[in-house]
């Protein structure tokens, strides 16, 4: 029972951090008064997404898994992209 309740509470802590991209990217954009996805968004969405495979795998749900484990290789690719993207610029610079 005790692990159950801790597998939920994960769960739902899962989602908290994935809808926190949401809430991010709303409030960073309105401050620059366009559409803008900032970099916090790529790491709530990768540690949400990580937080709900960990919950579905959990479960044991397939669905669920594959989404989510799609969800951490994009998340993860666009984190390497950006890095890779930051640090030719700051070649470029020098």
């Amino acid at each position: 029972m005790k692990a159950n309740v801790i597998w939920l509470a994960i769960g739902f802590l899962g989602q908290a951090l994935f809808s926190m991209r949401f809430l991010v990217q709303w409030i960073y954009s309105e401050k620059k008064k366009r559409s803008v996805i900032p970099l916090a968004f790529w790491y709530f969405s990768l540690a949400g997404g990580i937080t709900l495979l960990s919950y579905a795998i959990y479960r044991k749900d397939p669905v669920f898994i594959l989404g989510q484990a799609t969800g951490v290789f994009i998340y993860t690719r666009n984190l390497q992209l950006i890095a890779r993207e930051r640090k030719s610029k700051s070649s470029e610079a020098t």
